[in-house]
């Protein structure tokens, strides 16, 4: 929001401050102000001039020699190159010793032998924005208004002598999206009055005695999305340009003057924060509005001059038989105001802000109106600006104000009225207020207050949407009472020193040791395309995608159910910029639910998923390089469950899921007193995935994190050295090919028990010696207790029994 300091004075008395110290004001008071503007860009000794006469030079065909009153004593004569110099103007002069933007001074000059006393200005030559005048005004010189006096400053006439505060506004300080609304925030800081436009005298002068309800009705159908809709009928209009004091405060907030009418709608409305439309009576059917819902597929040419096909969910203005406008976005074409109006219906509402913004954002069409509407306008200002409009079209158009409004309300506003003792405040801000220092500070905010001393019953203005709680009339407080007046204390009260949780503590443990072991963690989105989902279920393949309802893209719109296609997206980035060698790991949330169609939120699981691909180290003068596998990733992995002290309650089992290699894959298990569950799964890429991504062999890992914190011990244990000496046997068992080396080990520990302390798989072969479905398992066994030394015969006994258990359970016999 552009505040104007000359605009501004008009409602508050600012006397006594500059522009950049009611920008510091504001800031410290919790409006920030991003700079201030100075409009003069160091224009001086420039004056209005009146062009008596216009003659072709006599050397030169483009330029003009004039003679041009000032207001001096003399009339000057100046040579001037403008297409639209003429006799009979008012123009900007800059005299002899005139100073204009970027140092340039006027000096005496001839040009083709002419002499030439000064210069006529354009808009741009005086440093104004001159994208904001009319075409032909930006491309020749600035023709003042006939009936501006000769011999005036022009830095006041433009009112270029001013300078413009830029308000960087947060969402709910929607309030400050007016010239009122700013003067009331300059007036509470300053403790000054502020005084509001009087217009009911005007309609009283300009009224006629035409009943507006006679030949204007007004109807919402759509009363969820529209509670008030005002209007009024003005006749005799007559369209022109619109006084040129308006035009510089408008120009001063960045908007560009169009004509009388329309810039009366967008004065009013940076003044009172209340958008209005105009619309032509004469195109209306049978002057009547009618406030509804569009149908699917209706359409609309808005005033852009584009036709805009309609959705059931925005919001129309119509006049019972066709649209004329979208609510609080733009006006159709249909109901411009031309040259030739003659009879206006204006209008003012207030339209549900949601209603809006999903409107404007999906046309593509952001206005200022729809920037007010889409933050909820004060619904108190409605007839103010209506009335506050009316009268300045009656005054600067001609118009004759019918009597009465015509209007229509679905809901009345409820005022707000918030109880605070002076107690409360002094407990939240550390202050030492007493209650006529807080009352003073709401009387100073506008605010009507009931207080008993103690007790404040505080009655918020509905200019005021962002109060309505206590903590928020606190914070007015804090902010009027000053930010920097507030005392340093300590906190009192109960305090509970912060800590992380069991599973925070298992994730920051897993974070540090994967990432120390030379992975690099990724965070990816939680959206994705839904083929990545049919691609690659992941663990939750019974799963029903969920998608969004307003996503960024195709390839963000569904929620995951893995973390590895996003994994797998980030290995083929790197691979396609020669990083081939590629170690990640992600720890984050998939969304998991049974239904088609939510009636309830999707579980949200979180997850931990590994992948490697390339080498396993670099290129070295001293070993050879070789390719990751299988077991690169089981012993990552392995690592981690070792260190959260889950190694005995991990296990591995042969699995085929979908997205994964069909002889190269397991399931990770996890056994608890509850039993055993498959928590996750390991293994490598399917080739025809890997061909898609266009990676070489590619190893995943993705299993349920919670379940590993849920188990994991954090606290690390510390074991005494052994004392006693160990004793190794090692054993080598033929087995049919089907028996898994985990059911191996896993018996082997059942029968030795406490004294087995290591149990270790240093050979696998299969040959034709052993015939085709047959396999040798070579281990090597520890044993030991940390009570005494083991004997040799003990320990022989014991290892005789676990060759025999084995030797019953799987078939194994001793390879000889």
């Amino acid at each position: 929001m552009k505040v104007s300091y000359q605009w501004l004075s008009q409602y508050v008395d600012v006397s006594g401050y500059t522009a950049a110290e009611l920008a510091e004001k504001l800031t410290r008071s919790g409006i920030e102000v991003d700079f201030v503007e100075d409009r003069n860009k160091g224009v001086e000794g420039v004056y209005v001039g009146y062009v008596k006469t216009r003659e072709k030079h006599p050397d030169a065909d483009k330029l003009s020699v004039c003679t041009v009153d000032v207001g001096q004593a003399e009339d000057l004569q100046i040579v001037c190159g403008a297409k639209n110099v003429d006799a009979g103007q008012k123009v900007p002069v800059a005299i002899i010793g005139a100073m204009l933007p970027d140092g340039f001074k006027i000096k005496r000059a001839k040009l083709r032998g002419v002499e030439s006393q000064g210069m006529i200005c354009s808009a741009k030559e005086l440093g104004l924005n001159d994208k904001l005048l009319p075409k032909e005004i930006q491309e020749g010189i600035l023709v003042l208004p006939e009936d501006t006096k000769v011999g005036d400053p022009v830095l006041d006439v433009l009112a270029i002598n001013d300078h413009v505060m830029d308000l960087d506004l947060t969402p709910n300080r929607s309030d400050c999206l007016s010239m009122l609304g700013a003067a009331y925030e300059i007036g509470a800081i300053l403790g000054r009055a502020v005084k509001l436009p009087d217009s009911e005298q005007v309609l009283a002068d300009s009224g006629s005695t035409v009943q507006a309800a006679s030949r204007i009705s007004v109807e919402i159908t759509a009363k969820e999305h529209c509670s008030h809709y005002a209007a009024r009928l003005i006749e005799g209009v007559s369209i022109g340009t619109s006084p040129l004091w308006m035009q510089n405060r408008l120009m001063a907030a960045g908007i560009r003057p169009i004509n009388n009418i329309v810039d009366i709608t967008n004065y009013v409305m940076l003044e009172y924060g209340q958008p209005l439309h105009a619309f032509d009576a004469d195109k209306l059917a049978n002057g009547h509005i009618d406030v509804r819902m569009a149908q699917q597929g209706e359409k609309l040419v808005t005033l852009d001059g584009v036709e805009r096909t309609l959705e059931s969910h925005m919001l129309l203005i119509t006049d019972g038989t066709k649209p004329v406008a979208i609510a609080g976005v733009m006006g159709g074409e249909n109901s411009e105001v031309t040259g030739s109006t003659t009879r206006i219906l204006l209008e003012s509402a207030k339209f549900d802000g949601g209603t809006v913004r999903k409107t404007s954002r999906q046309l593509g069409l952001r206005s200022e109106a729809s920037l007010r509407f889409e933050k909820e306008v004060n619904p108190e200002a409605v007839l103010p600006a209506l009335n506050r409009a009316a009268s300045l079209i009656s005054e600067y158009a001609g118009g004759q104000v019918a009597a009465g409004i015509v209007e229509a309300s679905t809901k009345k506003h409820q005022p707000v009225r918030i109880d605070l003792s002076v107690g409360r405040i002094n407990d939240y801000l550390g202050t030492d207020l007493t209650a006529e220092q807080v009352k003073s500070i709401f009387d100073r905010l506008g605010f009507t207050v009931d207080s008993d001393g103690k007790l404040f019953t505080v009655h918020v203005p509905s200019r005021r949407g962002d109060i309505t709680r206590t903590v928020d009339l606190i914070e007015e407080v804090a902010r009027l009472y000053g930010y920097d007046n507030i005392p340093t204390t300590l906190m009192t009260g109960v305090t509970t020193p912060g800590a992380l949780n069991k599973e925070q503590t298992i994730r920051r443990l897993a974070r540090n040791l994967l990432t120390g072991s030379g992975l690099h963690e990724a965070i990816t989105y939680s959206f994705t395309h839904p083929q990545q989902i049919i691609d690659f279920p992941g663990a939750y393949k019974e799963a029903k995608p969920v998608a969004l309802a307003m996503p960024m893209s195709e390839d963000r719109s569904t929620l995951r159910t893995s973390l590895i296609p996003h994994l797998l997206d980030a290995a083929s980035y790197n691979r396609n910029r020669n990083t081939n060698d590629i170690a990640l790991f992600e720890i984050g949330k998939v969304f998991v639910t049974d239904e088609a169609s939510l009636s309830r939120l999707p579980d949200e699981r979180l997850m931990l998923a590994l992948l490697l691909t390339g080498k396993r180290q670099e290129t070295h003068w001293a070993g050879k390089s070789s390719d990751v596998d299988f077991y690169d990733l089981k012993g990552a992995f392995e690592s981690l469950v070792s260190y959260l002290g889950l190694s005995e309650a991990i296990g591995y089992t042969v699995a085929q899921p979908d997205g994964f290699h069909p002889g190269r894959t397991a399931h990770i298990t996890l056994t608890t007193a509850e039993g055993t569950k498959v928590i996750g799964t390991l293994g490598q890429l399917h080739p025809t995935l890997q061909q898609q991504k266009d990676l070489a062999d590619t190893y995943v890992l993705e299993v349920e994190f919670t379940a590993l914190a849920e188990h994991a011990d954090e606290q690390i244990t510390y074991k005494q050295l052994p004392r006693f000496p160990s004793i190794g046997r090692d054993i080598a068992v033929v087995v049919n090919r089907e028996v898994q080396v985990g059911d191996l080990t896993a018996k082997v520990r059942e029968v030795a028990a406490d004294l087995l302390e290591s149990i270790q798989v240093f050979d696998i072969y299969t040959g034709d010696r052993l015939g085709a479905d047959k396999k040798s398992v070579a281990l090597s066994l520890v044993y030991r207790t940390a009570e005494r030394t083991l004997t040799d015969d003990e320990v022989s006994e014991l290892h005789g029994k676990v060759v025999d258990a084995l030797e019953q359970s799987f078939g194994a016999e001793l390879r000889k």
